[in-house]
C-alpha cells in the first residue's frame, strides 16, 4: 500500500524537530510540513481546516467540540505548555497589592475562548478566591485595536463588553482598566513603561508554588487531524502519536546530554536537573493517563467559565485509537 500524503501546520518546537526533517516517520505517511507563524496557522485552521493534520488551542478545540462540531479529532500531543502566572499584567496605580485585589476590577481579555486566558481567570479563581463574574471584563486586542472574539462565545453569566475601537495597552494606560491578561508581554511592558507591571515579581517562584500545590503543567496547543482524514484513514491517529512521541523521545535525548551545548543557554543542564527533581523524568508527556489531572481541571475550568457548553470528559476529546498508550 502506498503512503498517504498529509500537510502538518505546526510551529517549529525541538520536540517536533526529528519529524519535520523527516528523520522520524510515522508509519505508512508522507508528512509535508507547513512552517506557518503559529498565530496565523491556528487561526486558519479553526476558521478553514486548510490542512489535514495542525496544531491547535486546546481551548478552542474543547469550545467547539462541547457545542458538537465535528469537523476535528485530536491526539494527545501537546505541543506547546506554558505556565500563565506570566500572562497578567496590572496598572501599577490601581492599587492592587495580590491577585485577590482584582475582585471586582475590570480585566482586559484579548479572546474570551483563548486557552492563555482559561489559564489565567482559572489561577485567579481557585488559588486567588476571585469571583469571575464580580469582574467587568473587557474584550480587544492586546496592542492594536480591530481585533474580534474568533469564537465569538454566548457567556451572559459573565459581563464581557467589546472594544472594537481601542487597545487593551492603551485601555489599561488610560486608566480605564485595572489589568490584563495577555500570552505575549504587551507593548508598553516591552518598553519598560512603569505604568505597567507583572501581577508576580517572582514568576517562577509563583508557578513551582503553584505546580507543587495543583499537580497542573498547563497544556495550551494539541494535535488535531481534519475529521475527513481520520474517518478515512483512522489507523493515522496512532501512527502520528508513535511518531510525535518517537521525535520527542530523541529531543529529551538531546536536551539531557550535558556533554556539549546542543542549546545556546547556559546552565541549561542545571535547569534540567530542577525540573526532573521537581518533575520527574519524563516532564513533557503525551498521552492522556500522564495528563489527566491537567485535563480534567481544564474540562472544568471551560464549564465554569462558559467556554464550553457542557463539561467534557477526558476521553471523549481524543480519537479512540491513541488511548492505549505507548511510550511517550
Amino acid at each position: 500500500m502506498a503512503n498517504i500524503s498529509l500537510s502538518l501546520a505546526i510551529g517549529e518546537y525541538e520536540h517536533v524537530r526529528d519529524l519535520l526533517s523527516g528523520e522520524v516517520r510515522a508509519e505508512g505517511i508522507d508528512i509535508v510540513p507547513l512552517r506557518t507563524p503559529i498565530e496565523e496557522l491556528l487561526f486558519r485552521f479553526m476558521r478553514f481546516g486548510e490542512w489535514q493534520v495542525s496544531e491547535m488551542g486546546l481551548g478552542p478545540y474543547a469550545a467547539l467540540l462541547s457545542r458538537g462540531v465535528p469537523d476535528m479529532i485530536a491526539i494527545p500531543v501537546f505541543t506547546s505548555r506554558v505556565f500563565r502566572h506570566s500572562a497578567l499584567y496590572l496598572r501599577a496605580d490601581a492599587g492592587i497589592a495580590s491577585p485577590a485585589g482584582l475582585a471586582g476590577r475590570r480585566i482586559g481579555v484579548p479572546e474570551w475562548g483563548i486557552t492563555a486566558a482559561i489559564y489565567t481567570r482559572a489561577l485567579l479563581q481557585h488559588h486567588y478566591g476571585v469571583d469571575l463574574h464580580s469582574i467587568q471584563w473587557v474584550q480587544a486586542g492586546v496592542n492594536e485595536p480591530g481585533r474580534l472574539d474568533k469564537l465569538q462565545l454566548a457567556h451572559p453569566e459573565f459581563s464581557i463588553t467589546p472594544m472594537p475601537t481601542r487597545s487593551l495597552s492603551e485601555l489599561l494606560l488610560a486608566g480605564e482598566l485595572d489589568a490584563i491578561i495577555s500570552a505575549r508581554p504587551p507593548r508598553p511592558f516591552l518598553e519598560h513603561d512603569p505604568r505597567i507591571k507583572r501581577a508576580f515579581d517572582d514568576v517562577f517562584g509563583e508557578e513551582m508554588n503553584y505546580w507543587k500545590a495543583s499537580g497542573i503543567f498547563p497544556i495550551m496547543h494539541l494535535i488535531v487531524l481534519r475529521r475527513d482524514l481520520y474517518e478515512q484513514h483512522r489507523w493515522a491517529a496512532m501512527n502520528l502519536y508513535q511518531a510525535f512521541s518517537e521525535a520527542k523521545h530523541r529531543a529529551m535525548g538531546r536536551i539531557r546530554d550535558a556533554t556539549a551545548s546542543h542549546f545556546p543557554i547556559p546552565w541549561l543542564a542545571h535547569h534540567v536537573e530542577l525540573v526532573r527533581a521537581q518533575m520527574g523524568d519524563d516532564f513533557w508527556p503525551y498521552g492522556i493517563e500522564p495528563n489527566r489531572g491537567t485535563l480534567d481541571a481544564f474540562c472544568q475550568f471551560t464549564h465554569e467559565q462558559g467556554v464550553c457548553a457542557r463539561r467534557l470528559g477526558v476521553e471523549e476529546m481524543f480519537a479512540p485509537e491513541v488511548q492505549i498508550e505507548s511510550r511517550t
